[in-house]
């Protein structure tokens, strides 16, 4: 299989979001082929799971601070995208499932991770989403790790989602994405959700900094975007044995979305 690795640097939200599709799609119509990229957001931006509600973000008070608030393709809870790089993997299933799935692309992204110098194991259990959905921290994403999420001293350092899309043969297309975290600017989702008390967002605030972490911290120096993109390809490269053909692309937004 041919695959195509993408920078696009850093873009809208409802750029990102945009175009993660568009390559689903275009592989989904025969158009296109596998792809990885990376990339980050300008400006900051607060993404929802796609049945997330809206209500549960203030964006009156986003939007003041400058950031955007866009829905993903995918599920999962709110995330604050801001000092991180953002991977996508769009890919045919070829009758592999969901947690498959997720396990081949955490394994490249802990390759990648190793490189840089960083302790990464992959998240065995699975919690119980239904009832998590129910809690204090239910509206944000870094509050719980998924089965072959990625930690880093026990604490959560990647979260992904997937979506899948059927092509009618009985095969799916697969669209994953997920959040890298560079620097700890993610526990700032804290300011932008909406508690009917405020202990619950000092609760979260406190879940979050015992939960997660970051390659900064991890490595107690600053980690560029751009290493951490050369490590990721580095990663999919040597776990998946894979040559893929490399472009930085230089992004006007405008002439993509249409």
């Amino acid at each position: 299989m041919n695959w195509r690795f993408e920078n696009t640097g850093a873009c809208s939200g409802v750029f990102n979001m945009q175009y993660d599709e568009t390559l689903a799609k275009a592989l989904l119509n025969g158009s296109g082929m596998p792809t990885i990229r990376v990339y980050g957001w300008k400006p900051f931006a607060i993404s929802l799971g796609w049945n997330q509600s809206i209500n549960e973000i203030d964006q009156i008070k986003a939007f003041a601070d400058g950031i955007d608030v866009v829905r993903r393709p995918t599920g999962g809870r709110a995330i604050l995208h801001s000092e991180e790089l953002t991977y996508s993997v769009v890919m045919p299933a070829n009758g592999k499932n969901i947690l498959n799935v997720y396990e081949e692309i955490s394994c490249a992204l802990i390759k990648g991770l190793q490189e840089l110098g960083v302790l990464v194991a992959i998240e065995k259990s699975q919690p119980n989403f239904p009832l998590m959905y129910k809690s204090t921290f239910a509206a944000a994403c870094f509050s719980s790790t998924g089965r072959y999420e990625i930690k880093c001293n026990g604490k959560k350092l990647v979260g992904s989602a997937q979506r899948r899309y059927a092509i009618g043969d009985g095969n799916e297309v697969v669209l994953q994405h997920g959040s890298v975290l560079i620097g700890s600017g993610h526990k700032r989702i804290v300011k932008y959700i909406n508690f009917d008390l405020e202990e619950k967002r000092e609760a979260l605030n406190r879940e979050l900094i015992e939960k997660t972490t970051d390659l900064n911290r991890e490595l107690n120096r600053h980690v560029s975007f751009e290493e951490t993109a050369e490590a990721i390809l580095y990663g999919f490269k040597k776990e998946w044995s894979i040559e893929p053909e490399i472009s930085y692309v230089n992004i006007v937004e405008e002439k993509v979305i249409k």
